[in-house]
């Protein structure tokens, strides 16, 4: 077996010209639609999870001497949390519906060969 032969065949593949496969491209438009909306999820996700963690903090004392605030800041972080997944099922249809269509044409297309 000739392993020269086969990692030069490996390097040339990287440097080779591309084809743009409908595969690719139907893959490249499921992402542009999901994308935004996972990013935006993670995003808010993290910021209220640090959020409802401070209120936790001040309300054990840990950071500050107000229970009161502690509880009102972790209610906030709380909210914040519990209403990300609808946002994010909205977001996700919102870009879907907006892709819907070019997905659904560049499929067919590939199923039909």
């Amino acid at each position: 077996m000739n392993t020269d032969k086969i990692l030069a065949e490996s390097i040339a593949k990287d440097y080779a010209p591309k084809e743009n496969s409908k595969i690719a491209a139907l893959k490249k438009l499921d992402n542009r639609a999901k994308l935004p909306a996972t990013i935006f999820t993670y995003s808010w996700g993290i910021v209220f999870a640090l959020v409802f963690g401070t209120g936790m903090s001040l309300a054990m004392q840990v950071i500050g001497n107000s229970m009161v605030l502690g509880i009102a800041v972790g209610i906030v972080g709380l909210i914040g949390c519990s209403v990300n997944y609808p946002i994010y099922k909205r977001l996700l249809e919102k870009g879907k519906s907006k892709y819907a269509y070019e997905i659904v044409q560049l499929a067919r297309e590939i199923a039909e060969k």
